[in-house]
């Protein structure tokens, strides 16, 4: 494997740029170039967008993508566009059609066989017949609630169930996630933005569910996945956001998979402003585990990391579609 390995940002969003920023530093990564809609950035120096001054490497549009990728011919495309496989499968295809490997932080694409069976078979086979591989990944769906507690099962010889529960201060996280988590709405109009996609919350209670079962060679009956808005019931504040009661402050969201009619995978996610940071994982099985990170994980920066750190096990991958279940040991990179 070349020790230069060429990459290129689709996407110069939030998670885009702090991908960039770090990407410069790895002497084992050579930055070529990143593809983008804004007009605010494209043809602008990349250093100049994401404020680290200039770099020689041009924002490049996303109607001129097919064409540069093609002539460009990066080993690794970072996709950082959108969260659902549909919106994101044409830039996937113009990646794939310039036999670049990707990495994505599409959160369906870290099992889209759930919702989108037809797009991931697709995506597998066209993958195949150029030879490049295609990985969905990020802090979460990609680790917290899937390949983190699969790995602590590595010392079990039987699991029983799995319960990870998942603790953010919203007030500490950036305006589009508080924003997608609906803060300072009312209960309506929080249900009435969801009913409509207008906000998410979080995407990927399902997909991790399902990555889980993959990895521990099991097939979960059904899935469900439920999100409720958690009211204010005094006054608050974050940077963003000014609260009053009645108002939603943050969500609980829950994700169960069963086996028949019980209960083996159950992945909670309480952010909410004031919330206590951590993250921690049950392991109901022989041993009994309680794995737990008093201080939670960020959720930019460990995304950040962990689609770096993924960019060299993608070259050695198998070629297709795959998931983390496919990533031998997901680790630091410190060199290659």
């Amino acid at each position: 494997m070349s020790e230069n390995i060429r990459v290129v940002i689709y996407g110069l969003g939030a998670i885009g740029a702090l991908i960039a920023k770090n990407i410069i530093e790895k002497p084992w990564i050579k930055f070529i170039s990143a593809i983008d809609i804004d007009p605010n950035k494209v043809g602008k120096d990349v250093g100049e967008v994401i404020g680290i001054g200039p770099m020689n490497v041009k924002v490049i549009h996303d109607n001129e993508a097919d064409e540069f990728l093609r002539e460009a011919r990066p080993d690794v495309v970072i996709h950082t566009v959108t969260t659902y496989l549909d919106k994101a499968f044409p830039q996937l295809e113009k990646c794939i059609r310039a036999k670049a490997n990707v990495v994505s932080t599409a959160e369906t694409l870290a099992y889209p066989w759930y919702r989108f069976p037809d797009l991931a078979e697709k995506l597998d086979k066209m993958a195949k017949d150029n030879e490049v591989t295609i990985l969905g990944t990020g802090v979460n769906p990609g680790f917290i609630f899937d390949t983190l507690p699969a790995f602590l099962t590595s010392v079990c010889v039987k699991v029983n169930r799995i319960h990870v529960i998942r603790s953010i201060d919203a007030s500490k996280r950036r305006y589009p996630f508080q924003k997608k988590y609906g803060l300072s709405l009312s209960p309506e109009e929080f249900k009435e933005k969801m009913a409509k996609g207008e906000i998410t919350a979080h995407v990927g209670y399902a997909e991790s569910i399902m990555l889980i079962s993959s990895m521990l060679g099991l097939k979960m009956d059904k899935v469900i996945e439920k999100q409720e808005p958690i009211i204010a019931e005094k006054p608050m504040k974050t940077q963003y956001f000014d609260i009053k009661p009645g108002q939603v402050c943050g969500i609980k969201g829950l994700g169960v998979g069963y086996i028949g009619d019980k209960e083996f995978i159950r992945l909670e996610l309480i952010a909410a402003v004031g919330r206590e940071d951590y993250d921690e994982v049950i392991i109901d099985g022989e041993p009994k585990m309680t794995w737990r990170s008093v201080y939670g994980t960020s959720g930019d920066i460990a995304t950040a990391a962990m689609v770096i750190n993924m960019i060299p096990k993608v070259l050695k991958a198998p070629k297709g579609l795959i998931t983390m279940k496919d990533i031998l040991i997901p680790s630091h990179i410190a060199s290659l």
